[in-house]
């Protein structure tokens, strides 16, 4: 579960192009496979997010770049666990869609009270073009809306603020307790 999360994290970073100078926060609602979704809040400072999750079990994640550590916090158990980041896995920050190769634009609309421009964009991973849909907020200038081509995802950003965010909500809270990882016999440690 934790590792599903921290790729819809990335995923919802990568796929933004949001630039790094930006801090806000906004609802997420990730829809995929035909009606599955994953609802959420996201808090964004620069080397620093946040996403809580409603799951199964309400979880928040936090990423902290600047410390190369994310925690996964279990808010009924009240404990944490706390996993080394690699920066290798640090999200681009990009002002055009990753491999982006064109962007045509394909209609305007207003989404979640914002005046959007539709474009459809041709990007290439590899050797393979995909293609996908983005909104973007003319008035926020944000990608509040991504979509797959074939309907088969959509990602969306709903109540965006473009406010400054709190350190307070990229840390611990307190009074949490800090869950180590499980050893396997003979001392040995499961890979993280």
């Amino acid at each position: 579960m934790v590792k599903k999360c921290f790729l819809f994290l990335v995923f919802v970073l990568l796929f933004s192009g949001m630039a790094s100078a930006f801090e806000f926060s906004a609802d997420t609602i990730t829809t995929m496979n035909g009606g599955q979704k994953m609802a959420g809040k996201m808090y964004f400072k620069p080397d620093k997010f946040r996403m809580d999750m409603k799951t199964n079990e309400d979880m928040i994640m936090i990423t902290r770049i600047d410390k190369k550590v994310m925690w996964n916090i279990m808010i009924k158990q009240k404990m944490y666990m706390e996993m080394p980041f690699d920066l290798k896995n640090k999200p681009k920050v990009e002002e055009k869609y990753p491999g982006e190769i064109e962007r045509k634009e394909v209609g305007r609309e207003t989404i979640d009270g914002h005046p959007t421009t539709k474009y459809l964009i041709t990007y290439k991973i590899d050797d393979k073009k995909n293609q996908v849909y983005q909104w973007l907020a003319r008035d926020i200038k944000f990608p509040i809306k991504t979509a797959g081509v074939d309907g088969s995802w959509t990602q969306e950003f709903r109540n965006v603020k473009m406010v400054a965010q709190p350190d307070s909500l990229f840390e611990v809270p307190p009074g949490y307790t800090k869950m180590q990882m499980p050893q396997m016999p003979g001392g040995m440690k499961l890979k993280k």
